[in-house]
C-alpha cells in the first residue's frame, strides 16, 4: 500500500514538473508574472493533493480502530467518532492553505 502511495505521489510530481517546464518554455518570453503565476497554481494544487491524500490515510487508520473499539464496547461509539471528523479536518486546512496562496 505505501510502495502504490508512493508511486501515485512520484508520478503527481513529475507530470506537475513536466508542466511546469512545459509552461517555462512556451512563457520564456512573457513577463515574470505570468510564470509567478503558474507557481502560485501549481502550489495550491499541490497543497490539496497532500492534504486530501493525508486526510484519506489518517481516515483509513482512525476509522478502523474506532469499528474496532465500537465492535467490543458500543458505548465508545460516542468518543470515538468526533475523532474521525478531526482527521477529515485535515483537508479542510489543506483547501484553506490553497485559497490563500490563490488569493494573497
Amino acid at each position: 500500500m505505501k510502495k502504490k502511495i508512493a508511486a501515485a505521489a512520484l508520478a503527481t510530481l513529475g507530470a506537475a514538473s513536466a508542466f511546469a517546464q512545459a509552461t517555462a518554455q512556451t512563457t520564456a518570453a512573457a513577463p515574470a508574472s505570468a510564470l509567478g503565476n503558474s507557481i502560485k497554481y501549481l502550489a495550491a494544487a499541490l497543497a490539496v493533493g497532500v492534504a486530501a491524500v493525508a486526510g484519506g490515510i489518517a481516515v483509513a487508520k482512525i476509522g478502523s480502530a474506532a469499528m474496532g473499539a465500537m465492535a467490543e464496547k458500543p458505548e465508545l461509539s460516542g468518543k470515538a467518532l468526533p475523532y474521525v471528523g478531526l482527521a477529515e479536518g485535515i483537508c479542510l486546512w489543506g483547501f484553506l492553505v490553497a485559497l490563500l496562496i490563490l488569493l494573497l
